[in-house]
């Protein structure tokens, strides 16, 4: 069975993901937490869980989504998996993290790629690895067809989508990969974004702004 955990940490308010399936094995995805008590917020959780801990994977690498990168790669001992495009973004967050308010963010380095249309198992449970670029150049999602569940990182919001004004960033192509690979997904499907609540497919596929039927072509 499927599980999934969400944390909303960093004055970003960016939504992490703890996935799980009844091997106890997990995967966490885009690690926000940059406070110590935030930290400790996704280790207690891990600990009162029993999670064999055995992935990192980001969808992408802007810094809201990876301050927690090195601390979950050091406590645990795990690979951090991005997409190839993903690795310049990951290193160029170093050089403004400041900017944002986190001076004391810690570099992590990508050990393994993330390859698109390819899966990724978490426990015995298997996850296509979508590429949905436009937020950020090596953007990817995770969907998961029996469990009818997407991590959609900062592509698809709950009455949204990513903001394509950051560097790599490009509005056709985003919308081109919500409308093409994100909308083909069944309407019951449901979505974790990187920031907000959840949503569905169905319900962005007709009420969307920016994407949905009644969206400005």
């Amino acid at each position: 069975m499927l599980h999934i955990q969400t944390f909303t940490f960093n004055p970003l308010s960016e939504n992490t993901y703890v996935i799980f399936d009844e091997t106890r094995e997990a995967a966490i995805i885009d690690p926000g937490c940059y406070e110590k008590y935030e930290r400790q917020e996704l280790d207690d959780y891990i600990q009162k869980e029993g999670l064999q801990v055995t992935q990192l994977l980001n969808t992408h690498c802007h810094i809201d989504h990876v301050l927690g990168n090195y601390h979950v790669k050091e406590k645990y001992r795990i690979p951090l998996w991005v997409h190839p495009l993903e690795q310049a973004v990951l290193k160029a967050a170093s050089s403004y993290a400041s900017v944002y308010g986190f001076p004391a963010y810690q570099e992590a380095i990508a050990d393994h790629l993330l390859i698109p249309d390819s899966f990724i198992t978490i426990g015995k449970t298997p996850w296509n690895i979508l590429f949905l670029p436009g937020h950020s150049p090596g953007h990817v999602g995770f969907y998961q067809a029996n469990g009818k569940t997407l991590i959609s990182g900062d592509v698809l919001f709950n009455g949204s989508v990513g903001r394509t004004d950051l560097p790599g960033g490009n509005w056709d192509v985003l919308v081109q990969g919500i409308k093409q690979k994100v909308f083909s997904l069944p309407d019951d499907v449901l979505v974790y974004p990187g920031h907000g609540p959840t949503t569905t497919i169905g319900e962005e596929k007709e009420y969307n702004p920016f994407v949905g039927k009644t969206a400005h072509s």
